[in-house]
C-alpha cells in the first residue's frame, strides 16, 4: 500500500510571517494587522482525543490529541499537546510552546505542559 503523506499547511501572503517565525522557533500573532512576538505561554482552552483516523495519513498516530490553546495574549491557536499522556491533558492546563521541525520547510508550534 502506498504511503499517504500528511498535508502541509498552505502558506499565503496573510500567514507567511507566522510560518517564517515558526521556522525560527518564534511564535508570533497578528494584532491589528501587525505581527508581534507572543509569550509562548497559555492554557488548554479545549481539546479532543482522536481514537480513529479520519484520514489514512494519521493512522499511525492514533490516539492523538488536537487542542486549542488560549495564549496569554488572548489568541486561540489550534495545535497538539506533547510531552505528556493524552489522559493527563485537561482544560486550563498551563502550557508553553515548543517547536516541531517536521521537515526542512515547515516547523509546527506545539505545546507542552509547564512543569
Amino acid at each position: 500500500m502506498p504511503e499517504t503523506k500528511k498535508q502541509l499547511p498552505l502558506v499565503t501572503e496573510s500567514n507567511k510571517a507566522f510560518w517564517e517565525a515558526a521556522r525560527r522557533h518564534e511564535l508570533v500573532i497578528n494584532k491589528n494587522g501587525e505581527w508581534v512576538k507572543a509569550s509562548g505561554r497559555g492554557e488548554v482552552f479545549t481539546f479532543c482525543i482522536y481514537r480513529q483516523p479520519f484520514h489514512p495519513a494519521w493512522a499511525n498516530d492514533i490516539p492523538y490529541n488536537v487542542a486549542y490553546v488560549k495564549l496569554e495574549e488572548g489568541s486561540l491557536l489550534m495545535t497538539n499537546i506533547v510531552d505528556c499522556e493524552n489522559k493527563d491533558i485537561y482544560i486550563g492546563m498551563p502550557v508553553e510552546v515548543v517547536f516541531d521541525d517536521i521537515n526542512g520547510e515547515f516547523t509546527l508550534p506545539k505545546f507542552k505542559p509547564v512543569k
